[in-house]
């Protein structure tokens, strides 16, 4: 009466993380601060609301599956801008397609790109592990063998795709990259975009950028895959990249981003959502086109992230593996054991971070779940908040067994 696919899937991270905390209740007198979820709070920008209110004769239209012409001409000209790609490279109407935020748009991409056989054999679906869970779920759902691939401290944690065994890549479908990294906040380079893009032009595969933290970095900005498509010279072929405004702009609410690519994937993608896919009221799209075009909020935006990074890295100093991410929002911190922390400092300090291992997961060659002894910690409350709950955390954690928490 059901897809029996949906048995290869476990709860998503945030029904685990209820259903680990259920019972406990945080200490009496302490204000709760939940740095689970990557939500940001940051107040959105002035502009949203001015270009909202400008258009709304729009609410009473049926938006195109294609969206708008501007919100498509928008986002091409930011991409050219922000990776500095050559004049024309990137066509507003055949290389890019407006989605509700990215989530289901990563999800769908498992529709149109994985085939019910890639020579002969159940296709796969690497991925990094650990890994957004939407990726899991999407291969499963499409029929295809999920390929975790470490992305732990070993590797710099990013996948090694080239490593992946010579059979798994003949059957490879599609491929998912995260950068900058979730949870881990690493950025992947120019040069290895590029050969992931090589290697999946070798072996006739999709490579899904998930590029949705792009705008959230430390230092300098990060490179992206439509960048390294334009260094390489040859097109846009077997590359799709996904964004959104939502932590660009703090708008998670406002379910704008896009895909750009490939100009056969994306008139196919088209096809798809019109059958499926949740499209952008008319004037949402206006007011994040109108985002898009504007930069200066953005600056104000990443730097309040660097100033909690900064007030991180004062109150953990090297302390429980930290360190400064180079992008995203989110800290990776080393605690022994993921899960058992999680309820001390929801129990203890009134903070609800979630277990490295919900998502990550070990492996059928024998490897260990690589998330097990992290927690991922979201800085997205207000900067004065923000040290609050992490010198709370400090203190709790200093006052965890010691014999169990790498110091």
């Amino acid at each position: 009466m059901y897809n029996t696919r949906l048995d290869g899937l476990t709860e998503y991270p945030f029904q685990r993380l209820a259903a680990l905390l259920a019972g406990i209740e945080p200490p009496p007198g302490v204000s709760p601060v939940i740095m689970s979820i990557g939500e940001p709070q940051h107040a959105p920008p002035d502009l949203l609301f001015k270009v909202l209110a400008q258009n709304p004769h729009d609410w009473g239209k049926y938006p195109p599956t294609s969206g708008s012409p501007d919100y498509r001409a928008a986002v091409a000209a930011w991409c050219a801008r922000r990776y500095g790609l050559p004049s024309g490279f990137l066509d507003p109407d055949r290389h890019v397609l407006p989605v509700a935020g990215s989530r289901e748009a990563l999800f769908m991409a498992a529709q149109l790109c994985v085939p019910p056989q890639k020579n002969g054999r159940t296709p796969t679906v690497l991925m990094p592990n650990p890994f957004y869970q939407v990726y899991f779920g999407a291969a499963v759902m499409s029929g295809a063998d999920p390929i975790l691939v470490p992305a732990a401290k070993a590797s710099g944690f990013l996948p090694n795709y080239a490593g992946v065994a010579s059979g798994d890549l003949e059957r490879c479908a599609m491929a998912y990259l995260c950068t900058p990294a979730n949870p881990q906040g690493t950025v992947a380079s120019l040069d290895l975009l590029k050969d992931a893009i090589r290697l999946a032009r070798k072996h006739d595969f999709v490579l899904v950028s998930d590029e949705c933290y792009s705008e959230i970095y430390a230092d300098a900005p990060p490179a992206g895959a439509l960048e390294a498509c334009a260094v390489l010279g040859e097109g846009l072929s077997n590359v799709l990249v996904f964004n959104s405004l939502s932590k660009r702009s703090s708008v998670p609410g406002l379910r704008a981003g896009f895909v750009a690519g490939d100009a056969e994937l994306i008139a196919r993608f088209s096809k798809l959502r019109a059958h499926g896919g949740a499209v952008q009221p008319l004037p949402v799209m206006a007011a994040a086109a109108a985002l898009w075009r504007d930069e200066d909020h953005v600056a104000d935006n990443r730097r309040l992230y660097r100033a909690k990074t900064d007030d991180a890295a004062g109150i953990f100093g090297d302390s429980f593996g930290f360190y400064r991410p180079a992008g995203g929002f989110f800290l990776w911190l080393d605690v022994g054991d993921g899960e058992s922390v999680a309820k001390a400092l929801w129990r203890e300090a009134g903070v609800k971070v979630l277990p490295g291992g919900y998502l990550a997961r070990a492996t059928s060659q024998g490897r260990d779940n690589p998330g097990r002894s992290y927690i991922r910690v979201a800085l997205v409350h207000d900067r004065e908040r923000t040290a609050e709950a992490l010198t709370r955390m400090k203190q709790t954690l200093l006052g965890v067994a010691r014999t169990s928490l790498p110091q």
